[in-house]
């Protein structure tokens, strides 16, 4: 990895409002309201930290990276949303963001590398 790529974990919950309402923990519909999104998001954070957080994101996340603990891998400039970018390239190692809102609904970063 170099310094034009950062390797980050994330915890995503949908809402009605994402680009594709369904979640790949059960490819259900999902019914919550961006508010309930955020609050859930609020919730997570609160107990999560660089120790646990993939334990929490394959327990909460509705992303296809649940299975992983929430690793997205290494990424570089263009590879991602333009929040979820500036929010992962802002952060340092170990460092969790605050609550980052994309298309895709509501995440908290962790960046691992």
């Amino acid at each position: 990895m170099d310094n034009q790529t950062v390797r980050c974990s994330h915890i995503l919950q949908k809402h009605t409002g994402s680009r594709n309402p369904v979640s790949r923990r059960d490819n259900s519909q999902v019914t919550r309201t961006k508010a309930e999104a955020i609050e859930n998001i609020k919730n997570i954070t609160a107990q999560a930290n660089a120790t646990n957080f993939a334990d929490l994101a394959e327990k909460y996340s509705e992303c296809g990276s649940y299975r992983n603990g929430g690793d997205l891998g290494d990424f570089g400039p263009g590879q991602m949303q333009k929040p979820f970018e500036d929010a992962s390239f802002a952060l340092q190692v170990g460092e969790m963001s605050g609550i980052v809102d994309t298309d895709s609904g509501i995440h908290v970063i962790l960046r691992t590398g």
